[in-house]
């Protein structure tokens, strides 16, 4: 691929993204985030939230796993114990309630919100059938959902559900118009090291296969890197074609001043221990005679390239047309190291 097609390619990758975290002209109605025990979706909750406070929308936090409200969010919803079909009246009235407090009918009618369910995992264990209905109930042209669901816990379904129904995870990947997996970026960086080597790719947690192990072991030092994590994305368009790609998200603190502020996203391609040969630039590319970070010199001195480009190789003669057919016979002279062997020359 180009330099030009590839750069084109980056940027309308980081502009997508960008439009799916700040939620504009909707483009993403159904976001599912799935998350596991290595790495957390908060990180890019938040980063939901953060950026719907920027853009003056109202956040919607339904809850079934938080004890308490979460402090940019404008409406908590306690679900847990509810039914589907009540969550979704008290989300929709909570919504029409906020939007009309705002004064100017027209103000009201734009009024813009994010609703975050932070784990989908009760009620798609709970009435996976009636999860199509209740998204269409709650989604509408100024409110978006943002969901999570935690890939590695099981679902203890009810009888009601027969074994040729698909799985709610299925179902769930099925109804969401943007798909998000996050993973741990220390994990992904080990993962490629491995891969650089030939080496198999190492395991963490429940793949390791070790009685009561869940979680995986960082080593120190990795604490403060556990708001960075990796994304990769899936949306879904209209025309049935699907954009994916992977990115690095670096959580940024809220200054001082409590003023919130975007994160940093880049490609993951673009980090430093993830960018391979094909990815690099032409000004990446070192020129002839300068230094390569190496353990050895790769270079030659002036005397060492004087005598290279001495040398005449054997089958320059050879290509010269000399006459009665010998133009393709091969010149060698024999120099003093050389052994000749009589039975080599015999055969």
């Amino acid at each position: 691929m180009a330099p030009s097609a590839q750069a084109h390619q980056r940027s309308h990758s980081l502009l997508l993204l960008q439009k799916l975290l700040n939620l504009r002209d909707s483009a993403s109605p159904l976001t599912l985030i799935l998350d596991s025990l290595e790495q957390s979706a908060g990180p890019l909750v938040r980063e939901f939230i953060n950026r719907a406070k920027i853009g003056r929308s109202k956040v919607v936090f339904v809850s079934f796993a938080t004890v308490g409200k979460p402090r940019d969010a404008d409406i908590f919803v306690k679900a847990r114990g509810k039914s589907l079909k009540a969550l979704a009246s008290e989300i929709v009235s909570q919504c029409a309630s906020n939007a009309t407090q705002t004064p100017g009918s027209r103000e009201a009618s734009s009024q813009k919100f994010l609703i975050v369910i932070d784990s989908l995992n009760p009620l798609a264990g709970a009435e996976p059938h009636l999860l199509p209905a209740f998204f269409a109930g709650i989604i509408s042209p100024n409110a978006s959902l943002v969901a999570v669901y935690h890939s590695d816990v099981p679902l203890a379904l009810p009888k009601a559900v027969g074994e040729h129904e698909p799985h709610p995870s299925t179902l769930l990947l099925h109804l969401a118009t943007t798909v998000f997996r996050v993973s741990s970026l220390w994990q992904a960086i080990e993962k490629r090291r491995a891969q650089n080597r030939s080496l198999p790719e190492p395991e963490w947690g429940l793949h390791e296969g070790r009685e009561g192990v869940l979680i995986g072991v960082k080593p120190r030092g990795q604490e403060n890197g556990k708001n960075s994590l990796v994304i990769e994305m899936e949306m879904r368009r209209r025309s049935g074609r699907a954009v994916t790609g992977k990115f690095v998200l670096e959580a940024a603190a809220p200054e001082a001043n409590g003023t919130l502020r975007p994160s940093s996203i880049t490609l993951l391609s673009d980090h430093p221990l993830f960018a391979s040969p094909e990815d690099m630039g032409s000004g990446d590319i070192p020129a002839e005679g300068d230094e390569m970070d190496t353990t050895f010199n790769l270079g030659l001195t002036e005397k060492q390239r004087k005598d290279r480009e001495g040398i005449v190789l054997p089958y320059f003669d050879a290509q010269t047309d000399i006459g009665a057919g010998e133009g393709g016979r091969i010149l060698y002279e024999m120099g003093r190291e050389d052994d000749f062997d009589d039975e080599e020359d015999e055969i």
